[in-house]
C-alpha cells in the first residue's frame, strides 16, 4: 500500500508539474507560475483523494533527492560560460551583496513598522535564505526555526510567482541578471524558476543562491541585534 501511494504521490506532483508548464506558456501570469499552481493543485488533488501528509512523506523523500543531481548538472552550463561570469564577477558580486542585505534590512523596517513583536521581526528577517541554512541561521540569532521555515516558503512561492512578472516589467532580459535576481531573493524556488527560463540563468542562481545564504548567516547574527 505504501508503494502506491508512493507512485500515487510522485505521479501527481509530476503531473500538475506537466499541466502548470503548459498552462503558465498559453497563459502567462503568477497564478500559473510552475512552483504556485504545482504546490496548490497537487494539494487540491490530495484533499479530495483523502491522501494525508504521512502517506506523501516517501514520493516527498524521493522528489527531494532529485534535488541534488539537478543542483550539480547546473554545473555544466556555469562551466561553460565561466567567461561570461568572470568578466561581470565584480557587479554579479556587488548586485548580490546588495540583494542579500537589502531583503533583509526592508524585512525587518516592514516588520517593525506594522508593530509585530520581536520573535516575528527577528524569524522574517533571513527570509530570503534557502530554508536548511535558515533554520541554522534562526538558532543563532534566537528566532523560532519553525516560523522561519514558514517565512522561507512564502518568500520563494511570493518570489517565483511575482519575480519573472517584475522583471519583465523593468525590462530586464539578461539571464545573468535574471538568475542573480531570483537565486538571491527566492533561493531554492527561484533557482528552479531561473532554469526553465534558461540554462545560464539557472546556473547563476544556484550560484547566487549558495553565496547569499553564506553571506547571511556571516552578516545576520551580527548586524540583527543592532536593529
Amino acid at each position: 500500500m505504501t508503494g502506491v501511494l508512493t507512485l500515487y504521490g510522485i505521479a501527481v506532483t509530476a503531473g500538475m508539474y506537466a499541466l502548470s508548464r503548459r498552462l503558465s506558456r498559453r497563459w502567462p501570469s503568477p497564478f500559473t507560475s510552475p512552483v504556485f499552481f504545482t504546490t496548490c493543485a497537487t494539494m487540491v488533488v490530495f484533499l479530495l483523494t483523502r491522501v494525508e501528509l504521512s502517506d506523501y512523506a516517501e514520493a516527498k523523500e524521493i522528489l527531494t533527492f532529485l534535488l541534488g543531481p539537478a543542483t550539480v548538472a547546473l554545473a555544466m552550463p556555469l562551466y561553460r560560460n565561466r567567461r561570461l561570469l568572470v568578466a561581470n564577477l565584480v557587479p554579479a558580486m556587488a548586485g548580490l551583496i546588495a540583494g542579500a542585505l537589502g531583503t533583509m534590512l526592508t524585512a525587518v523596517a516592514l516588520a517593525k513598522a506594522l508593530g509585530l513583536s520581536r520573535a516575528i521581526v527577528v524569524s522574517i528577517s533571513i527570509k530570503s535564505v534557502t530554508a536548511p541554512v535558515a533554520v541554522e541561521i534562526a538558532r543563532m540569532i534566537h528566532a523560532d526555526p519553525t516560523l522561519t521555515a514558514a517565512f522561507v516558503i512564502v518568500t520563494g512561492m511570493v518570489g517565483v510567482m511575482l519575480g519573472p512578472w517584475l522583471l519583465d516589467r523593468a525590462g530586464i532580459r539578461s539571464p545573468l541578471a535574471r538568475g542573480l535576481a531570483l537565486g538571491t531573493i527566492s533561493h531554492g524556488q527561484g533557482t528552479a524558476q531561473a532554469a526553465l527560463e534558461s540554462e545560464l540563468a539557472g546556473a547563476i542562481a544556484s550560484i547566487a543562491l549558495g553565496v547569499a545564504a553564506v553571506f547571511t548567516s556571516l552578516v545576520a547574527p551580527l548586524l540583527l541585534p543592532y536593529l
